[in-house]
């Protein structure tokens, strides 16, 4: 894929919808562009947060470990975002990322991702507003299984 084809592909994603084309070759330029099979992991939980992964096509699972095994939380799509907590926060990964179907991801490095929050504060309003959605989303999953608790 050429560096066109890959700003072009960046610009789709709404988290740098709003960035400008030489900034996105910068970021397509510095970022590596990985390919997983089924049931490989992208991250395990527990490591160490080095970078953050834009899911460009494919489908992948985030599962948390628990005492009875494995417990799946979130189903990643095309344009997700994931691994940004263990990096903004400076903590151990908090779930595991595995592919469900061959997925490629653009895998941004730590200090690249603080550079464009740095660069494009819109970038740190979207990922604000992903969060939001996803504990909100987990807040309504709490609320279900203490009154499945309660009946």
């Amino acid at each position: 894929m050429s560096l066109n084809e890959e700003v072009d592909l960046l610009r789709r994603i709404p988290l740098f919808a709003k960035i400008e084309p030489s900034k996105l070759k910068l970021l397509a330029f510095t970022s590596r562009r990985l390919t997983y099979k089924p049931g490989d992991v992208l991250c395990r939980q527990g490591d160490p947060g080095d970078a953050a992964f834009v899911i460009i096509n494919g489908e992948a699972d985030v599962s948390v470990d628990t005492p009875g095994g494995p417990f799946k939380v979130a189903h990643l799509k095309q344009n997700d975002f994931v691994g940004e907590i263990a990096i903004l926060c400076d903590v151990p990964r908090t779930a595991t990322v595995t592919a469900a179907t061959e997925v490629t991801v653009l895998r941004i490095e730590k200090d690249l991702f603080f550079r464009l929050i740095a660069d494009f504060p819109q970038i740190a309003v979207e990922i604000m507003r992903v969060l939001a959605q996803r504990l909100e989303r987990t807040t309504a999953d709490l609320r279900a299984l203490s009154a499945q608790g309660r009946a």
